[in-house]
């Protein structure tokens, strides 16, 4: 008896999600077929020049933006930006500081310092 290995298989939205790209900006074959996790890990070893590009210059999905401005997506819920923005639209964002986004990075700066006080004080308890 032989054991026969399937090959593990996910929607493009899934490695689009994992390769961190947004989906309706790759190829269209990549968008139109299943991608396997041998595939999957060639794109992320050995990026092909499309994905290089994306990763650059965008546009990118909401948690590479939320992770480049500094905010939670919920963040960029609240200010309003619900499309995927280029480099370029995220450095111009940067350099004119609105102050919601001062606001929200605040708020995420007090949301981490909540987050490791609550991390040092349950490994002291079980300490």
């Amino acid at each position: 008896m032989t054991s026969h290995q399937n090959t593990q298989t996910m929607k493009p939205a899934t490695a689009a999600k994992k390769l961190g790209v947004y989906l309706e900006a790759t190829p269209a074959d990549f968008r139109e077929g299943v991608v396997s996790r041998a595939e999957l890990n060639e794109l992320q070893a050995n990026p092909p020049q499309w994905l290089q590009e994306l990763r650059r210059n965008g546009p990118h999905p909401r948690p590479v933006v939320a992770a480049k401005l500094g905010v939670s997506i919920a963040g960029l819920a609240r200010a309003g930006v619900t499309e995927p923005l280029t480099t370029e639209q995220i450095e111009a964002l940067k350099q004119e500081g609105p102050e919601w986004l001062e606001r929200e990075r605040t708020t995420q700066a007090e949301v981490r310092k909540e987050a490791e006080r609550i991390k040092k004080k349950n490994a002291e308890r079980q300490a």
